[in-house]
């Protein structure tokens, strides 16, 4: 099988690693992406949010009103690029450090229990976190907080990473590494470890047992879902240290601390509605048309 095939499979061994299925897994994220961006923007707009008499929005659709009002529809995609940039490189390092690890942690049949898919969904986390992700993540909030200044100063997303780079060096695409890898690797730890506790349950006895499309996404949806409970608190503070007033804060401990003194412990779960619709609906889609380019490419690779 290829590697795809062990992911979303019953995790069979897997010798190969075709790039094939790395741009595959890059070109669906991209279109996930595309269709859940404006729960991503609205998201952290509620997260950068801070206490105020009034805050600046009263919810998530007045954030959309907004939002509309001031800069019309595009308004809702501003750091998508961001996003999309780092979408083929994020499931290399994702799914590859994954299939790396699973193979050396599979029992003698080629099987990953939950336990280890857990180790190997957080060893995927933390790399993709390090490699990708935080870097990816700051330019994006950052992107999306200057639309809230009266006089946004990036014209686009090379222009914004020259300015971001020119002020404060690399090190400003890394702000909130430490609560960066925190989430993402709590954020696969639980959902590789959710999606193969209910494969190996929905398979049973027969690991070849086929899984039709709206079951993987199911099972993906909560997968997410799981994710999302699981680490919001992380997702606010990783927000906060990547926006334009990180400066405020002394470390991820630090802003942890402030939110709780200022704001109280609700302001750790600011966002989790639109988040909730947008990694449940992340989560299932990439999983599906995972498992669909699987076949495709079982039948014209010849890779079982």
């Amino acid at each position: 099988m290829n590697w795809f095939s062990g992911l979303l499979g019953h995790f069979p061994p897997s010798p190969t690693l075709p790039t094939g299925c790395v741009l595959e897994g890059g070109i669906a994220g991209g279109i996930e992406i595309c269709i859940t961006f404006p729960t991503e923007y609205v998201k952290t707009q509620l997260q950068l949010d801070e206490k105020a008499n009034p805050p600046r929005y009263r919810g998530i659709v007045d954030c959309v009103k907004q939002t509309v009002q001031g800069h019309g529809v595009k308004g809702l995609y501003r750091g998508l690029s961001s996003l999309l940039y780092g979408s083929i490189p994020k499931a290399a390092v994702r799914f590859g450090m994954f299939e790396f690890l699973s193979n050396k942690m599979r029992d003698a049949n080629g099987k990953l229990d939950s336990t280890r898919g857990l180790v190997c969904g957080l060893g995927a986390g933390v790399a993709e976190a390090v490699v990708v992700v935080c870097p990816m993540e700051t330019i994006k909030v950052k992107f999306i907080h200057d639309q809230c200044s009266p006089n946004p100063k990036y014209r686009g997303f090379f222009h914004g990473v020259r300015e971001i780079i020119r002020h404060q060096g690399i090190k400003g695409t890394y702000q909130g590494l430490t609560a960066t890898v925190l989430k993402q690797g709590s954020n696969q730890a639980i959902r590789f470890f959710v999606m193969t506790s209910l494969r190996n349950w929905y398979r049973g006895d027969n690991p070849n047992r086929p899984m039709n499309p709206l079951i993987t996404g199911v099972f993906g949806a909560i997968a997410g879902a799981a994710s999302v409970f699981g680490n919001t608190p992380l997702d606010v503070i990783k927000t906060r240290m990547q926006g334009l007033e990180a400066h405020k804060y002394k470390s991820t401990w630090d802003c942890a601390y402030k939110i709780f003194k200022y704001e109280g412990s609700r302001a750790f779960f600011k966002g989790t509605v639109p988040r909730l619709g947008r990694v449940c609906l992340d989560v299932a889609i990439v999983f599906i048309i995972y498992d669909e380019v699987v076949k495709v490419l079982n039948k014209v690779w010849k890779t079982d």
